[in-house]
């Protein structure tokens, strides 16, 4: 006769199954004790027998007084070298790379995007770039609208600036300078990196350069700090 399956390991395996097709993504925290409890019809003592296995196995991750929350992947490896390319960044760590535009739009320039790049008007595009559809980072880069005046009509097409601008005759561009500080999520950021309030990131300020040495980028990113660890060198690194 088969024994049993204990019913603590049942939750377990059933809250695994639920994390692997993406019910609670990376990052998320999982319902509280009491919301199992009550879901499974058992004890919290049940619960947490079940909730620290997952723990033991690196699924999930307690927080004390926060809650249990899903382990996030091993921090990818993100190249701040001359170069600047998000998809062959991402892609070098084997995770495919994506994107989602949340806004373009074309308004006059703040204090410093006017004195990084030199113009009175920008174009602005913010969105939030992915591996393996896990959110890696919250961006808004400023463009110089007079430059690239179709470049709003071109990102409605396309997702990556680089190749936005391959077709405005930038085929390619540098770093000029990055700037990386400290902070935390908090109000919209945290959801849309679907992280919890408070996570760690790692927020750049860079400048980037045509190869005439002319600003045609100002850029602002949030990493998230537990999905991507910042290298700084020379050599770029190439996609596998």
């Amino acid at each position: 006769m088969t024994p049993k399956t204990p019913v603590w390991l049942s939750i377990a395996e059933t809250l695994r199954d639920e994390i692997r097709d993406g019910l609670y993504p990376a990052g998320g925290k999982l319902p509280t004790e009491a919301q199992l409890s009550a879901r499974f019809g058992v004890n919290r003592h049940t619960v947490r027998h079940a909730l620290a296995r997952m723990n033991e196995d690196g699924i999930t991750v307690s927080r004390r007084g926060s809650g249990v929350f899903v382990a996030s992947h091993p921090p990818a490896d993100y190249h701040l070298g001359k170069r600047v390319s998000f998809h062959q960044n991402i892609a070098a760590t084997g995770r495919a790379p994506s994107r989602e535009v949340l806004r373009i739009e074309t308004r006059p320039a703040k204090t410093e995007e006017r004195e990084a790049l030199g113009v009175d008007l920008v174009h602005v595009i913010e969105g939030i770039s992915l591996g393996d559809a896990l959110p890696i980072c919250h961006f808004i880069s400023a463009l110089p609208a007079e430059r690239f005046a179709d470049l709003p009509k071109i990102m409605k097409a396309e997702t990556s600036i680089s190749r936005s601008l391959e077709r405005l005759g930038v085929p390619t561009y540098f770093r000029r300078s990055t700037r990386i500080t400290a902070t935390i999520a908090k109000g919209p950021r945290a959801g849309q990196l679907k992280v919890s309030e408070g996570a760690p990131l790692l927020r750049t300020e860079a400048i980037n350069v045509d190869q005439n040495g002319s600003p045609i980028e100002y850029g602002l990113s949030w990493f998230v700090g537990d999905r991507v660890a910042l290298t700084v060198g020379s050599e770029d690194p190439q996609p596998l």
